[in-house]
């Protein structure tokens, strides 16, 4: 019996697998991919990303230094060039491949990335006997690939990130790149200093996954109907993972504000993620809690359109020229 494949070609099902039962994506293809999809849209969507992380830093009683969007472009060409607008690059850049191991590689087009790790884990004992996914357990699948995700990868790579985004507003900026800058924050703070904001991180990329799974797996159940094996266009793809992105980053940007607070240069101001919560409340307002948004819902849209249809596509190709059982 033949499944049909994301890039249209049809594979065996292995004699074991339940009848109706779609066939993942090889994990090596799933990484690959998942990692040239990644690569691509971080080096696409990498300015709105570091635009959000300075707005978030900017604290109104300093006093703030960025009077919106367009001002912090503006000073930052101004001061840096147009690469300052890539500063903390290569702390993403470098984390996409092991970030997507962990999230990545579902032929299923489940979410942005794919998922063959944690989540593939968690889901594969809340299929159906079909192989289907309802959007509820998608939730809490979301959820634990999150949560592993922020432990292992994401919280060491969204610290170095934040601390060089915010080294390059200071006066007297002291990391000269990537390697430098680890070596600096690893010889002060000890690997502690690369896994601050560790809470913060992990509510925020637990809700993100949970919030997407399942607002992807409810679109996507909905547009297949009664057949698992229809094809899904790209557009309809790219379409349901930006509305996907847009609910997280409306879902949970006060979770992001914290976790960039924490793990900024002047982190050592709060006591706990709630001391944090808690002065950013008092001092700022509540509205404080939602800086940044409008840069990274353009990020986060982009980011899960783009790496949808980029990793559907590599997946295609390489489903061509790498032949698997």
């Amino acid at each position: 019996m033949a499944v049909p494949q994301p890039g249209g070609t049809r594979a065996p099902v292995a004699a074991a697998a339940p009848a109706g039962r779609v066939k993942l994506t090889h994990p090596g293809k799933a990484i690959l991919a998942g990692g040239i999809a990644g690569g691509i849209e971080i080096c696409i969507t990498f300015p709105t990303e570091y635009v959000k992380t300075q707005l978030q830093l900017d604290e109104r009683a300093n006093p703030p230094r960025y009077r919106g969007i367009g001002h912090c472009v503006r000073l930052t060409v101004q001061d840096h060039g147009f690469r300052g607008l890539y500063r903390g690059l290569s702390s993403l850049l470098y984390g996409s491949i092991p970030k997507s191991a962990v999230r990545g590689g579902y032929s299923d087009t489940i979410l942005v990335f794919g998922r063959f790790g944690v989540f593939e884990f968690l889901s594969s004992y809340a299929k159906d006997s079909s192989g289907k996914l309802d959007s509820k357990k998608s939730l809490f699948c979301g959820l634990g690939a999150g949560v592993a995700e922020a432990v292992v990868v994401v919280c060491p790579m969204e610290t170095i990130k934040v601390k060089f985004i915010h080294d390059q507003g200071s006066p007297n900026p002291k990391y000269r790149g990537f390697f430098h800058g680890v070596r600096e924050i690893v010889q002060e703070q000890g690997l502690r200093g690369t896994y601050q904001g560790l809470t913060a991180t992990v509510l925020k990329q637990g809700s993100n996954q949970a919030i997407r799974f399942f607002v992807m797996t409810s679109f996507r159940n909905w547009y297949l109907g009664d057949n698992p094996h229809r094809e899904m266009n790209p557009f309809v793809t790219a379409v349901f993972g930006a509305t996907a992105g847009a609910a997280s980053v409306f879902g949970n940007t006060p979770l992001d504000v914290i976790k960039t607070r924490m793990q900024g240069l002047e982190a050592h101001k709060y006591k706990s993620t709630l001391d944090c919560a808690y002065q950013i409340l008092k001092n700022e307002g509540p509205t404080a809690f939602y800086k940044g948004t409008v840069p990274r819902l353009g990020r986060v849209c982009l980011d899960v359109a783009i790496v949808f249809v980029i990793y559907e596509e590599v997946v295609k190709l390489l489903n061509k020229v790498w032949k698997t059982i």
